[in-house]
This record gives C-alpha cells, structure tokens and sequence, in this order.
C-alpha cells in the first residue's frame, strides 16, 4: 500500500470537502503519520473515512472530525494541553504539534501503554500519557489553555471548566446518542461562553461519565 498516496486522498478527498480549509491542519494530517498509531490489521484502513476500533472497546475517530476538531481549536501555540481519553495517541501527536506540552489521561492501561509506544516511535516528546480517570479534569497539571474531550459527554461536568485557564478553550461532543453536537467553549476573566454547535456527530460516551435517566413509558 502506497501509504503517501493514501494519506494525500484522504486530506484531499474526505477531509479538505468536509469544510477544512485552513492549509496548517492540513499539512498537519499530511506531516503525522496516522498508519503508525492504527493497530496493525488495520493499516489497510487507516485513511478511510471511519472509525477504527482498537483495544478496550475503543476507537480512533473519523478523519474528517480531527479535522474539524483541530481547525474549530485553531492554530496558535499554547503551552498546556489537556486530552482526555488517549487512545492510540495519534490525536495527542495531532495537538503536540501546536503545543507546549500536552498532558493525555485514559482510563485503559492497555491503551496507555500503545499510546506511549505510538509516541515515543513516531518522535513526539512533548506529550506524556497517564492513566486514571479524568472525567472531571486532571488536577496535578491544571489549569490548561485547551482541552480537549475525545469522547461524548451528556453535558459538561463543572470541574473541567474550572481547569480552564482564563482565555482558555475546550472542546467537547455534548449530548446522547443519536443527537451529539460539538462545541467550544471559551472562558474569559469573568464568564464562561459556549458557542454555537460546529456540527453534528455521534462518537463514543467517555468511560465513568454518568449517565442521564432514560425516559419510562
């Protein structure tokens, strides 16, 4: 497989159609080599439009919504990262790029030590992966400038827009399936703001969220 050939169709032909235009994300996706973060029976799929499953019940998320995450959070340097649920590290290496040091938490011990391989193999440094659960957002390192949700929430639980560094961002996919919509959200000195959805989607819950009450008929 022509992986080069691959990866240029899917920049070129999923992601760039699907309303990604900023040229930095998309020599970003050119530049991170995302067959080296998919299992290897996988590799044959890497670039197509899909979610990829991995270890634990997980899954990498499409190509087109990274994009669409990494153009909505923009492209100006920050110095603290937090993305909870690491998965295979490929997004952690996406937002290291533009970072000064990214702090990635996920829950799974198996996927905490593919994340670290992934990472270490493909040269990324200022990354560091931990397990735990930070549902609520990771105290040791807070506050961040971003933050990043990798996963749906049903709504945003307080203790992460706490974490929020004043000018700070977060990024979320709030809702239920089969509505989910994704968000940034935005503090000020004095305020939190949510903005207007980017797009609708549907994407796996965050482990140790829970739950609202299903409806009795």
């Amino acid at each position: 497989m022509n992986f080069e050939h691959a990866r240029f169709n899917m920049v070129e032909q999923q992601v760039r159609p699907w309303g990604v235009m900023d040229p930095k994300i998309l020599q970003l996706l050119m530049t991170v080599r995302r067959e080296d973060f998919v299992p290897p029976a996988m590799q044959a799929l890497a670039f197509a439009d899909i979610e990829i499953p991995l270890p634990c019940g997980q899954v990498m998320l499409k190509p087109t919504i990274e994009g669409r995450i990494l153009q909505a959070l923009g492209t100006l340097r920050v110095a603290s990262v937090l993305e909870i649920g690491a998965g295979s590290g490929y997004f952690a290496a996406l937002l290291a790029a533009n970072a000064g040091h990214v702090h990635t938490i996920e829950t799974h011990s198996e996927l905490v030590q593919l994340a670290r391989g992934n990472l270490a193999h493909n040269g990324v440094d200022n990354v560091t992966v931990e397990e735990g659960d930070a549902s609520q957002g990771w105290y040791p390192q807070a506050p961040y400038d971003l933050i990043v949700v990798s996963a749906g929430l049903p709504e945003l639980p307080e203790g992460l827009l706490a974490q929020l560094n004043p000018g700070g961002r977060l990024f979320a996919f709030i809702g239920v399936p089969p509505i989910m919509k994704a968000y940034i959200v935005s503090r000020n000195d004095k305020k939190i703001l949510l903005d207007s959805p980017l797009f609708e989607t549907v994407v796996p819950m965050l482990c140790h969220i829970p739950q609202p009450p299903a409806f009795n008929f």
